[in-house]
C-alpha cells in the first residue's frame, strides 16, 4: 500500500482550508497507526540514537537520504532543536546534509523521517532560502513539527522572520506559541511589532502562555496611548490583558507585568470611546473582576488606585448602550436555540 507522505498531507489541508490555521495541527496524521519508541530515562542522551543512525549513514558516501526511510523506528526522535542531531549535521558535509534532510522533508511519510529532515535542514550551517517554502509548509502540521519548523525559519534572515508570520497566522496549538515567542525575539522590527499587536492572541487557553510577552515586547504600553492606537489595536489589547489577567499559571500574569497599571488605565480610556459589542464586554467584564482580586501592590499602586481602575470599567458597563449588548446577545442564543429546536423537530416528524 502505497502511503501518503506527510508533506503532501499538509499542502492538501491547506489548499482545502485556504489561509486558515489547519484544524487540530493537521491531525490525524496518515502515520498515526504507528507505534513511537519513549524518550527513555536520561534525559540527556536523548536525540543520541539518531545522530547515531546519521553518522553512519553520512559515512557511507554512496548512500542515498532513501536508504534512512525507516532507520528511526526503534528510537525516540526529538521533536525539538537538538544538540546531538545538529552535532551530527555538522560533522558531515553541508550539500548532502542539506540534500538529505530537503528529501526527508519532502517524501518522508513517517513523523520520525519528516522530523530528522527538518532537524538537519534547522543548522545555521544548512541554512538556505530555497527551503523556506518547504519549511513553513510542514509547520503547518503544526502539532508535531511546529518547534522545529519555527527553529528552522529563525536561521534565514528577512526572508525567514516573513515565514514566521505566514506560519503564525495560520497554526494554533503549541505550534502557534513557538512562532509567537520567535516573533517577540524580533519584535523591534515594524512589522512584526504590528502583527504582534494585532493578531497574536488566537482566542484561546494557549493566549496566556504568550501574552505578556507580546506586551512586553511589542511595548503595549506605548502602543495604546498612541494617536493612531485603532480599534483593531485596542481590541487585541483588551485580549492580551484579559489573558494575563486570567492568569492560568503558564505565562506572565498581570500581577508581573510592570505597566499594568498604566495599561489597564489606558484601555479603559480607550474602551469608553469604542462602540458596545458583547466580545468588548465581555473582556472588560473579566478584566475588571481580576484586578479587583489583585492585591494594590501586585499592580504596583496603591489600594483606592486600583479601586479607580475598577470603577472606570464598571463605569462604562453599566452605561445603557453598554447594558444593551447583553440582552441583545442573550436574545440571539434563544433565537439560535430556537431554530434548532425547531429542525429538529421537522426531521423528526418529516415536515
Amino acid at each position: 500500500m502505497i502511503r501518503e507522505r506527510l508533506h503532501d498531507h499538509a499542502v492538501l489541508l491547506h489548499r482545502q482550508g485556504k489561509d486558515d490555521p489547519l484544524p487540530a495541527g493537521g491531525e490525524p496524521y496518515p502515520d498515526d497507526q504507528r507505534p513511537r519508541t519513549g524518550i527513555g530515562r536520561d534525559a540527556r542522551r536523548v536525540g543520541a540514537d539518531v545522530a547515531a543512525i546519521l553518522d553512519a549513514h553520512f559515512a557511507e558516501p554512496a548512500a542515498a537520504p532513501r536508504a534512512l526511510v525507516g532507520a528511526f523506528d526503534a528510537v525516540y526522535v526529538p521533536v525539538h532543536d537538538n544538540e546531538h542531531v545538529a552535532a551530527a549535521a555538522l560533522r558531515a558535509g553541508r550539500k548532502r546534509v542539506r540534500r538529505t534532510g530537503r528529501w526527508l522533508v519532502r517524501h518522508g511519510v513517517d513523523r520520525r523521517e519528516v522530523a530528522v529532515g527538518l532537524a538537519l535542514l534547522g543548522t545555521e550551517a544548512t541554512a538556505s532560502d530555497k527551503d523556506i517554502e518547504l519549511i513553513r509548509t510542514i509547520g503547518l502540521l503544526s502539532a508535531e513539527f511546529g518547534a522545529l519548523a519555527v527553529e528552522s525559519l529563525r536561521h534565514r534572515g528577512d526572508a525567514g522572520i516573513e515565514a514566521l508570520l505566514w506560519l503564525a497566522a495560520r497554526t494554533t496549538g503549541w505550534g502557534r506559541v513557538h512562532a509567537i515567542e520567535a516573533l517577540c525575539s524580533v519584535a523591534v522590527l515594524p512589522e512584526v511589532r504590528d502583527w504582534l499587536l494585532r493578531h497574536a492572541c488566537a482566542g484561546d487557553d494557549l493566549d496566556a502562555v504568550t501574552a505578556g510577552a507580546v506586551a512586553t515586547a511589542a511595548h503595549l504600553h506605548a502602543a495604546i496611548i498612541a494617536e493612531d492606537a485603532d480599534d483593531e489595536l485596542v481590541d487585541h489589547a483588551a485580549a492580551l490583558l484579559r489573558a494575563m489577567a486570567d492568569g492560568s499559571g503558564q505565562g506572565m500574569t498581570l500581577a508581573d507585568y510592570p505597566p499594568a497599571r498604566y495599561v489597564i488605565a489606558a484601555h479603559a480610556r480607550r474602551l469608553a470611546r469604542q462602540k458596545p459589542t458583547w466580545a468588548r464586554y465581555a473582556a472588560a467584564a473579566v478584566i475588571a473582576d481580576r484586578i479587583a482580586r489583585l492585591e494594590p501592590e501586585q499592580l504596583g499602586c496603591t489600594k483606592r488606585q486600583r479601586e479607580r481602575l475598577v470603577e472606570r470599567y464598571e463605569k462604562i458597563l453599566r452605561l445603557r448602550r453598554w447594558q444593551a449588548v447583553v440582552p441583545r446577545r442573550k436574545a440571539k442564543r434563544k433565537a439560535k436555540a430556537a431554530t434548532t429546536r425547531r429542525r429538529t423537530t421537522s426531521r423528526r416528524t418529516g415536515r
